[in-house]
């Protein structure tokens, strides 16, 4: 009589799983929904999150083999621009008038990228889709909380600017997280479900309507159908112009200041913000090859180095502080990875597409260059999108090779 086989409990392996299950609901469904109340959650439960997937890889192993995922890294075009931006900011402490917080400005910014590339190494090779339906889930559940605070919010726990400040990162939050959700879910043919999805974070932006959040969804919205009719233009209109906005971006308000005094009047604040970028374009043409320094553009305000009413938009700040070498680098970087993404992950590129023209809106409306908050957002945008694209495999084999396989046999047993 033969005895029934046994498979080996291995507790590491058991206690990974519970890790990353842990892991993987801390950043697809607390986040964005304690996001909404929580003026810090992004940055505190972001790195928890990801340490926790950092060590459910090291105990199971089931991440991409290190050496060669991380040389093919290295070696990409576009995480060579990035070093080169991050390069370039270090060395640009040696000009900046604000040595110490632009040197811990730098500092938290490469531990940001650091933990960043440890949790996309430590991702596992392919993503179980129990785990990657937390992500519509909590993107859903982050919306229904959001509308409930833009509708009775005066009444419950909103009541002040600072209260107000929360709304608008939970809302950002919502707004790029929505298109790896849509896009995981329409990758398993749930287009109902997706779209439900949508509808409820658009519903959670029009109930506390700020006009970043509602442009950004919008142009997201624009790229996302333009990207599933033809992703070739999708993919390439949305590198194009991402990459040039920022490399011509001194030309903006020589073009954009006449036109914005014929249509709103020159006393308009957006075109007085447009004349003060301007002055500084022309009054220091030399700084626009070395920029001034890291940490200039948000503190130089306060000392009178630049005008108040100078934009508070990543396009000025970029070239101000990193001028030339930096501005160029980084639109070169975005422009070979929106490339890469749209080449590597076609059936995924609708959405990526989307979460990109969206974060990129947000950063050229009024999010300057160095926010740790904005930068842990992207954090887990990239690490989510990361996610679902090693969740795009097939989990049976095919029939017809099957069917083949038993024929060949047959073939070889008949006499």
């Amino acid at each position: 009589m033969s005895r029934a086989s046994h498979s080996t409990v291995d507790p590491a392996l058991d206690a990974a799983a519970l890790l990353r299950r842990v892991g993987f609901f801390g950043l697809f469904v607390i986040i964005p929904v304690v996001a909404q109340v929580g003026r810090r959650a992004t940055v505190v439960l972001a790195p928890i999150a990801i340490v926790l997937l950092i060590l459910a890889s090291a105990l199971d192993g089931r991440q991409r083999p290190l050496r060669p995922a991380l040389t093919a890294l290295v070696r990409s075009p576009a995480f060579l621009a990035g070093g080169l931006v991050l390069l370039w900011a270090a060395l640009s402490l040696a000009w900046t008038p604000f040595l110490n917080s632009g040197a811990e400005r730098v500092l938290n910014l490469l531990a940001t990228i650091l933990l960043t590339l440890a949790g996309y190494l430590a991702l596992p090779d392919r993503m179980r889709s129990a785990n990657l339906y937390l992500l519509p889930l909590g993107v859903t559940a982050g919306g229904i909380v959001a509308v409930m605070i833009g509708l009775f919010g005066d009444a419950l726990v909103r009541s002040g600017a600072e209260d107000d400040q929360i709304l608008d990162r939970g809302l950002i939050m919502l707004a790029l997280l929505v298109w790896p959700a849509v896009a995981w879910l329409r990758s398993r043919h749930r287009d109902r479900e997706a779209l439900v999805t949508a509808l409820i974070v658009a519903a959670a932006i029009a109930a506390s309507p700020k006009a970043t959040q509602i442009i950004a969804l919008a142009v997201g919205a624009a790229t996302f159908l333009l990207t599933t009719v033809s992703p070739r233009i999708g993919v390439a209109l949305t590198a194009a112009v991402t990459a040039a906005l920022l490399a011509l971006a001194p030309l903006i308000p020589f073009v954009g200041r006449p036109l914005g005094a014929t249509l709103f009047g020159s006393g308009n604040p957006g075109v007085l913000s447009l004349k003060a970028w301007q002055k500084v374009v022309t009054s220091e043409p030399v700084r626009l090859f070395t920029g001034h320094g890291f940490e200039t553009a948000l503190r130089g305000r306060a000392y009178n180095l630049l005008p108040h009413n100078a934009p508070s938009t990543m396009l000025f700040e970029f070239w101000y502080e990193l001028g030339i070498v930096g501005a160029f680098a980084a639109a070169y970087g975005l422009y070979v990875s929106i490339h890469r993404i749209g080449r590597d992950a076609p059936a995924l590129a609708p959405g990526a597409m989307a979460a990109i023209a969206t974060a990129y809106t947000i950063a050229c409306i009024g999010i300057g260059l160095a926010v740790m908050w904005w930068f842990t957002t992207l954090t887990v945008t990239i690490l989510v999108f990361v996610s679902i694209q090693r969740g795009q495999f097939r989990s049976r084999r095919p029939k017809i090779s099957l069917l083949r396989r038993i024929r060949e046999e047959r073939e070889v047993e008949a006499p």
